[in-house]
């Protein structure tokens, strides 16, 4: 029995006495390899990892970089990417840009006004065209009967006046207040008022006609407009004291340069 333990023993203290030794070559082996890394010239045989923190600082300076060299050449025009099919490309273009080269665009597509509207006042830049002649024809100013005829060949009986005269216009009855219209495209020449026909707006026609409305009040148009047939002139006003019998009317003359002519030949 004890040679039995005496052995057991001996095997045991083989087993730890080897182990020692193995930590003992393991310890050693590492010593020198500690040793070899920090002699100089050597390469280090661990990776060296560098700081977090400045990668990160050097990632926000680059980015910053980027930013600014894009602002920098904002103007020039990058290569379109190809958008992927049923994808919308969006534009890489300044809000400021696309606008200007909108409103280029809607300004080259936008046809010139061929004429100034009429009823722009001395505000008008560009004229209608006013060419009336011989063969031309006239709306009616005013609705009515006609009160006194044309007559330069002749005279004609004149009712409040009791006597016969000619006439170089011709009175056609109207409602006081009815509007009274231009007879055609025309610019105002004038805009006046005298005992016998009162407040009365002279129209060029073109061509060296002019016609004459008078009897007005209200008048709606300024000196040197230029308006279109059927814009209203004014209203029909009281009749001065050279018609009062007559009523009511529109005093409507027409002449060609210095001659007077008979408005009903132009009226439709």
């Amino acid at each position: 029995m004890k040679a039995k333990l005496s052995q057991l023993f001996k095997d045991k203290l083989f087993l730890v006495m080897l182990v020692l030794g193995l930590l003992t070559i393991v310890a050693a082996a590492g010593v020198v390899t500690i040793q070899r890394g920090n002699r100089p010239g050597e390469e280090n045989p661990y990776i060296q990892m560098e700081d977090p923190g400045a990668m990160i600082a050097e990632e926000s300076q680059a980015e910053s970089d980027m930013r600014l060299a894009g602002s920098a050449n904002a103007g020039e025009s990058a290569p379109a990417e190809t958008a992927p099919s049923g994808e919308r490309q969006p534009e890489t273009r300044p809000r400021e840009t696309r606008a200007f080269a909108t409103a280029e665009t809607e300004s080259a597509a936008a046809p010139e006004t061929p004429a100034v509207q009429a009823g722009t006042g001395l505000e008008a830049a560009v004229p209608l065209v006013l060419d009336f002649s011989d063969g031309s024809r006239m709306a009616w100013p005013v609705r009515g009967n006609i009160l006194l005829d044309y007559s330069m060949d002749s005279t004609i009986y004149f009712p409040t006046l009791a006597q016969y005269q000619c006439n170089p216009a011709v009175i056609i009855q109207g409602e006081v207040s009815d509007p009274v219209a231009a007879p055609a495209n025309a610019r105002v020449m004038a805009l006046g008022v005298n005992e016998e026909i009162g407040n009365y707006v002279m129209l060029d026609l073109g061509n060296d006609y002019v016609a004459t409305c008078g009897q007005l009040k209200e008048i709606q148009v300024v000196e040197n407009e230029y308006l279109e047939a059927g814009q209203i002139l004014g209203y029909v006003a009281e009749p001065t004291k050279y018609y009062s019998i007559e009523g009511s009317n529109l005093y409507f003359e027409l002449r060609h340069g210095d001659t007077t002519v008979d408005p009903l030949d132009y009226l439709e």
